[in-house]
């Protein structure tokens, strides 16, 4: 088993790395060309891989990503954090009443109708 893990953690080292140096926008990318970072990535798993992450990539923040502990600006927000979303859900809930309530009073109505055309007419018989 101990033999396994350090050959192990190297592909996993090698194999984010890489996928790491792909997905990374060309803009984040530091000190050489990104075409340039992932042929060294390739070549030499172990220390390209290293040096990757410790000198390839912009760590910084970018504009779209979020503060630590703040909601991003100008990005996603979950529906849970957002307030104009949960107060939405409250009107939605009103005007759903609202609907509903006028539903019933139209079923009473049409109800109350076919009631009085099937009772039967009381009229001079004779």
């Amino acid at each position: 088993m101990l033999r396994i893990l350090p050959p192990l953690l190297m592909l996993a080292l090698w194999v984010g790395a890489f996928i790491d140096c792909l997905t990374t926008p060309e803009d984040r990318v530091r000190h050489l060309p990104k075409v340039v970072w992932v042929i060294i990535v390739l070549l030499f798993p172990l220390v390209g891989s290293i040096a990757w992450l410790v000198a390839g990539k912009n760590r910084a923040r970018g504009p779209r990503e979020p503060a630590a502990g703040g909601p991003p600006r100008g990005g996603f927000v979950a529906p849970d954090d957002n307030p104009e979303f949960l107060a939405s859900l409250g009107r939605d809930d009103r005007r759903h009443e609202d609907m509903l309530k006028d539903w019933e009073s139209d079923l009473r109505r049409r109800e109350e109708e076919m009631r009085r055309k099937d009772e039967p007419e009381e009229g001079p018989r004779g």
